[in-house]
């Protein structure tokens, strides 16, 4: 069976300039303790980074799963689909 990298290397994306994710509020991560984030996202879309206390989002990499849209537990991170013509296109539709 593939792994999850594997199958993440069929997908294709056209990036847009502007980020259709959004961290709201950054000392909201900064108080989270948890940082779920930077674990359920299959893509590694978010990361932590201590010594700047931010959480930094890759949105080049989001396979619009909305996971983070329900994932993060204090609704901080505001998620809409990237704007017609962007985005991911999968190998198989």
């Amino acid at each position: 069976m593939n792994s999850v990298a594997d199958r993440l290397y069929t997908i294709r994306f056209k990036v847009d300039e502007k980020s259709h994710l959004v961290i709201d509020d950054q000392q909201t991560c900064l108080a989270c303790k948890t940082k779920e984030c930077t674990h359920f996202c299959p893509a590694d879309v978010y990361d932590w980074h201590e010594d700047e206390k931010m959480t930094s989002v890759a949105f080049e990499n989001c396979i619009e799963c909305g996971t983070c849209r329900i994932g993060c537990p204090e609704h901080n991170i505001s998620w809409v689909y990237p704007k017609g013509g962007h985005g991911i296109t999968y190998k198989f539709g």
